[in-house]
């Protein structure tokens, strides 16, 4: 096969792939690998399964807002005792977006939504070093539609739990 072919060839993979219909499942974040012997149930307490089912992985914003709403502080509230009480986990705090707008803007607001959430769980005591952020803006939907509830639950920040020693 020519070079020309194989680059046809993967042009059209990588186009059949960019109309892909996928949502990002995000509601197992943080569920496997914690490398600390605990039974991942919602019937521990010290479980990564406790603190997505019982206190709450996510936070929703508002349209092009990063402050915290009051339903947010309240999950936040949860996590940050969570975390306080389970000091062996790590948390990277993921941003999303929307997907109206450009990609730049949404990364930002993303990394600014994240950043919200890690400043608010640090005013409650975690310790910083134990919070990372990434922002994935607009490109890891959970729900994939033009309408104003697919929108609001695409307008978050999950927090996502790891095992490990804080450096």
């Amino acid at each position: 096969m020519s070079g020309i072919n194989k680059a046809i060839l993967l042009v059209a993979g990588l186009a059949i792939a960019a109309c892909s219909d996928a949502r990002w499942d995000d509601t197992n974040a943080g569920s496997g690998g914690t490398g600390l012997g605990a039974v991942d149930s919602t019937a521990d307490p010290s479980s990564p399964a406790y603190f997505r089912e019982a206190i709450g992985d996510r936070v929703l914003f508002l349209v092009d807002q990063s402050s915290i709403s009051p339903e947010g502080r309240t999950v936040l509230d949860g996590q940050a005792r969570w975390l306080n009480a389970n000091p062996s986990y790590v948390v990277t705090i993921e941003g999303h977006a929307d997907e109206r707008g450009t990609r730049e803007y949404n990364l930002a607001l993303g990394a600014r939504r994240a950043n919200s959430a890690r400043e608010y769980l640090i005013s409650q005591g975690v310790a910083a070093n134990r919070i990372q952020t990434v922002s994935f803006g607009k490109e890891r939907p959970i729900e994939i539609c033009s309408a104003q509830s697919c929108y609001n639950q695409n307008r978050r920040a999950v927090t996502v739990l790891a095992g490990g020693a804080v450096s």
